[in-house]
């Protein structure tokens, strides 16, 4: 997925903000399940972020196009490991690893039953680098 880079991502001096690398992983996350017309909230629950490691490795600037790549690393019982990647020119800025919990509507740790693990794993494994 491709993300420009616009003003309200930058600090005064026109350089992303730390925490916007966060934001561009997660609409690249949402964006594969509204490109399929489904949503990240599914039928029985949806996911939340359980552990987040960040790596930067290179600044991006107003008016970037960055691209986002994710790749599926584990599939557990209620949870499963994405790294996502951030790109400027193929050079590689920013490294992401996320656990996701899924989680009932009312807040609490569920199994990801096999129908939603079969999506995840058809989304994310198309996605890989």
């Amino acid at each position: 997925m491709q993300i420009r880079v616009y003003y309200e991502d930058t600090d005064t001096g026109g350089v992303v903000y730390h925490s916007n690398y966060l934001n561009f992983c997660e609409r690249a996350r949402s964006e594969v399940f509204y490109e399929r017309g489904l949503t990240p909230i599914l039928e029985n629950g949806h996911f939340v972020a359980r552990r987040v490691t960040g790596d930067f490795f290179s600044s991006a600037k107003l008016g970037d196009l960055l691209e986002i790549k994710s790749e599926l690393i584990a599939m557990k019982a209620a949870s499963f490991v994405l790294k996502q990647f951030i790109y400027k020119e193929d050079v590689k800025i920013f490294e992401l690893e996320i656990v996701l919990a899924y989680i009932t509507f009312e807040g609490k740790v569920q199994k990801i039953d096999i129908k939603t693990k079969e999506l995840l794993q058809s989304i994310f494994n198309q996605l890989k680098l």
